[in-house]
């Protein structure tokens, strides 16, 4: 099945097209590449009528935070409202094999006869944003078909950020007691939250101390207006509906567009300077001229290549093939 097919489904809503599109979206052979990118163009915005209607959230944190064991409540908390969720969980990639450990994939707790729920690992490489090569992707194509598309990153730390131009909106998971709330102060990780969650809040006061210190962790950066929800996800589990709601009102309160218009401008040069690096940007009168050329693109619903910038560049100057 060619890369439109499969985006024709998706924006019919067929969820069984998930498996398919992400070993075509994973594949690096030179050969799926022109698949690929027809598939993307059928579920781009300006093919569905608008920005693809999932909620993509993040979710990030130190490792043992308890991310995988918060997701299998959140998914349960989804299902129960209807809603139907596929999950990218991006674990560390095993030095012998390339692939995916699945240590967070064997961890999440879902009903495997639910075909409304869609779970697949993939593996970081070599990436240090906390998210795979396919993973933007990925999540971009599946927000045509499912309602919510949640990215699970590595969990390694400071560079994590990655997952703020990808998702509507950040999850941040803290563990009480663990000193994360001073760690995510020295490393600027507090920067990116949406939505800060308050794990194993059954151990009580510590939980309770942990929250506080994020408030005041929150105030003394003179940061935008966080919600800051204590949850445990053992049974009974707390706090699952709040956060529930507290990831709906950060969406609700976004210009959802806009948001993923500047994250698609920011792929664009990444994009452009990975394939094309330091030579390709200077072709361009450098990083600040790309990215008003990015800017001066009509708004609309998709995002030109800098490939169109480079010939439009080259043709003005007569010709000349662009940099390799």
């Amino acid at each position: 099945m060619n890369g439109g097919e499969l985006g024709a489904r998706l924006r019919d809503g067929d969820l069984s097209a998930a498996p398919a599109v992400l070993n075509l979206v994973e594949s690096r052979a030179p050969r799926d590449q022109a698949a690929i990118a027809e598939l993307l163009a059928s579920i781009a915005p300006a093919a569905l009528g608008g920005e693809a209607p999932a909620h993509v959230v993040g979710i990030t944190g130190p490792p043992g935070a308890g991310k995988s064991t918060l997701l299998s409540a959140l998914l349960h908390g989804w299902r129960e409202r209807g809603r139907t969720v596929a999950v990218l969980a991006v674990d560390p990639s095993s030095k012998r094999s390339g692939g995916a450990l699945l240590g967070d994939r064997a961890r999440i707790e879902f009903d495997p006869a639910d075909h409304g729920v869609f779970i697949r690992s993939m593996a970081a490489g070599e990436r240090l944003g906390g998210l795979a090569p396919a993973t933007r992707a990925a999540a971009h194509a599946l927000a045509a078909a499912f309602d919510v598309v949640v990215i699970e990153t590595v969990g390694v730390g400071q560079s994590e950020t990655e997952i703020a131009d990808v998702a509507d909106t950040v999850a941040v998971v803290v563990q009480p007691g663990s000193g994360d709330a001073l760690q995510f102060i020295k490393s600027g990780i507090m920067e990116i939250p949406d939505v800060l969650i308050v794990t194993k809040a059954d151990l009580g006061q510590v939980a309770v101390r942990a929250r506080r210190d994020l408030h005041a962790a929150l105030r003394s950066l003179g940061a935008r207006e966080t919600a800051v929800v204590a949850v445990s996800s053992l049974p009974p589990a707390q706090g699952i509906d709040r956060l529930l709601d507290a990831l709906d009102a950060h969406r609700a309160a976004t210009d959802v567009p806009a948001r993923r218009l500047s994250a698609r401008r920011l792929h664009a040069l990444a994009d452009f300077v990975e394939e094309h690096g330091a030579r390709g940007l200077r072709a361009l009168g450098g990083r600040r001229a790309a990215e008003k050329w990015l800017a001066a693109q009509a708004p609309g619903l998709d995002v030109p290549s800098l490939e169109q910038a480079l010939a439009e560049r080259a043709a003005a100057a007569g010709g000349g093939a662009p940099p390799a």
